[in-house]
């Protein structure tokens, strides 16, 4: 195994825990204001835990101040929980470790570092882990507490570590050698020659024509079925895989009970098809009530139960020989509008299993957000794709979304760590809808290069899909734009995309016979292939070969002759 191979297996390296005290066996260094803190011996680790009782509000919980914490720094944060009793009338508890930052000019940052949604008592010990980047800016003070359940909620704490993460500068060499490993495989020449043919006659050129990795985009239907030609055509050109960016949305296709309206969607996929481009429908439902219907939010009961697996049924059963994938409940980490409105914390699983049940040969997906780009919620997603996958309702995948902030740059030792822990879960993970923002396109050019890398540069990771192209159809604009204004311009950022996606993650090479020998191997990346033979410098068109090449090696044999 090459040392590059090995790069890729290193743990990322963790420093010393800032926190005192961490594993609670004492009182020291823990702050408990206006409630009460106590020792157990109900613990995760070691013999102790605190237990915590007497809460009014929210916020309260063990807290400390941090010593240490460095400017721009990155760190992890771990910790435990268990919550001892339930509030009625509500699914679950939001229970979090938060770090506050207050800087010297005044400015405080307050940062979810590690969330769990939906917690109850019947969870037992709950895992919260996460990481953040500390504020730039000379900080005056930082503390790390406990927070999120209502009053009057008890619950144990234990073993709180916020370690720094050492940044992995060895992260491009690890991802060029999983790009060479999983991204490519062998393909063997054997060449005879007859008829008086010489070695020194014969070219070979080795030509990749498609990828089988997936790069796609957020379409808009109409646009994509009647619109600016020039959007049309470098969709078709430059991507392989395409997501409707609003269409197939309950809210979209059938804004008021009957009318339904997925013409347009379902003719833009049908175009999509025809020009070798696979979809992923996006999404069967969306939890949180900006997006869901006025007549579906004044269901209750069996009749919304009723309603949304009409629903279900009908826009699986329309699409499922269309689309790939599903999106199925959209940002369900964050949003609970189904779950909370029928009291029943595991309908997000039913919803799932009628949606496979309707398309048993769709891949169906979680779909989140704050998983990659950002890591409070990184832990959860895991705990949660776990969960779907062990009740068996057709889990096929995970989808992070991967909007960065506004001028935020993607950090690949953070990505790693988020990718890495996302994927313990043991389901493919795609990027479903990533993008990134700088004014400058030549610094958006070396972000978006870092993101590619770092996902196409991943062992877990399957695709990778843009939520738009063209600043004047991206919902961020020229900022995070690959193609720029009227003039559609290809921009420094578009132009690193395509030269990544087509040069340097496509192979093209020609091989002289004279040089090569008569047996030699290409290295070459995944998709479909054409080999052309020459002689004296003009091709033979019957010595043609095509294949698709994939995981497994190729061989390819040929007899060039006159």
């Amino acid at each position: 195994m090459s040392c590059l191979v090995l790069l890729c297996l290193l743990p990322l390296a963790l420093g010393q825990n800032i926190v005192q005290n961490g594993d609670m066996e004492t009182m020291d260094h823990w702050n408990c204001w206006n409630f009460h803190c106590e020792l157990t011996t109900d613990h995760h680790s070691g013999q102790h835990g605190i237990k915590v009782t007497g809460r009014t509000h929210y916020y309260e919980g063990p807290a400390q101040s941090l010593n240490g914490l460095t400017p721009n720094g990155r760190y992890k944060v771990d910790g435990w929980v268990k919550l001892l009793n339930d509030q009625a009338g509500q699914l679950g508890q939001k229970i979090q470790l938060e770090v506050s930052v207050e800087l010297n000019t005044g400015n405080k940052a307050y940062i979810p570092v590690a969330v769990s949604p939906l917690a109850r008592s019947s969870d037992g010990w709950i895992h919260l882990t996460g990481d953040f980047n500390a504020p730039s800016g000379v900080i005056k003070s930082s503390t790390v507490y406990y927070q999120g359940p209502s009053g009057g909620i008890n619950f144990i704490a234990d073993s709180v570590s916020v370690t720094p993460l050492v940044a992995n500068t060895h992260w491009r060499a690890e991802s060029d050698a999983t790009i060479e490993r999983m991204r490519k495989s062998d393909i063997n020449f054997h060449v005879t020659t007859s008829g008086g043919i010489s070695d020194n006659q014969v070219e070979i050129d080795v030509i990749q024509t498609n990828k089988s990795f997936a790069f796609g985009t957020a379409i808009k239907v109409g646009d994509y079925l009647s619109g600016d030609q020039r959007y049309i055509s470098f969709i078709n050109k430059h991507f392989n895989w395409a997501v409707t960016e609003n269409a197939l949305k309950w809210k979209w296709e059938e804004p008021q009970k009957g009318n339904i309206n997925i013409d347009g969607a379902i003719n833009a996929i049908k175009k999509l098809r025809s020009n070798g481009i696979k979809v992923r429908g996006h999404n069967i439902v969306w939890s949180g009530t900006p997006f869901i219907q006025p007549w579906v939010q004044a269901l209750r009961g069996q009749a919304l139960k009723d309603t949304v697996k009409n629903h279900i049924q009908d826009i699986v059963g329309r699409t499922k020989d269309l689309v790939e994938h599903w999106d199925v409940n959209n940002e369900n980490l964050h949003l609970f509008w189904y779950q909370n409105t029928l009291n029943d914390r595991d309908y997000n699983l039913e919803i799932f299993r009628i949606a496979h049940q309707a398309g048993p040969n769709v891949k169906m997906f979680l779909n989140d957000y704050g998983v990659v780009a950002s890591g409070g919620l990184t832990g959860a997603y895991r705990e949660q794709a776990i969960r779907f996958k062990n009740a068996h309702v057709g889990l096929y995948g995970v989808g992070v979304q991967c909007h960065f902030g506004n001028n935020v740059e993607p950090d690949p030792t953070l990505i790693k760590e988020h990718l890495d822990t996302i994927a313990q879960a043991g389901v493919p993970i795609w990027v479903t809808e990533l993008d990134v923002t700088n004014a400058d396109e030549h610094k958006r050019a070396d972000w978006y290069e870092t993101a590619l890398r770092s996902f196409y540069g991943h062992p877990a990771v399957e695709g990778i899909m843009f939520w738009g192209f063209w600043s004047n159809k991206h919902f961020r604009g020229e900022p995070a734009a690959l193609v720029s204004g009227d003039s559609f311009r290809i921009n420094a950022a578009g132009q690193r995309f395509l030269d990544l996606t087509e040069k340097q993650w496509m192979t093209n090479e020609n091989h002289k016979l004279s040089q090569s020998g008569k047996n030699f191997k290409v290295r070459g990346f995944h998709g479909d292939y054409t080999i052309k033979v020459k002689v004296n410098g003009k091709e033979v068109p019957s010595l043609a070969q095509t294949f698709t090449l994939g995981k497994s090696a190729h061989t390819v044999n040929l007899n060039v002759h006159q």
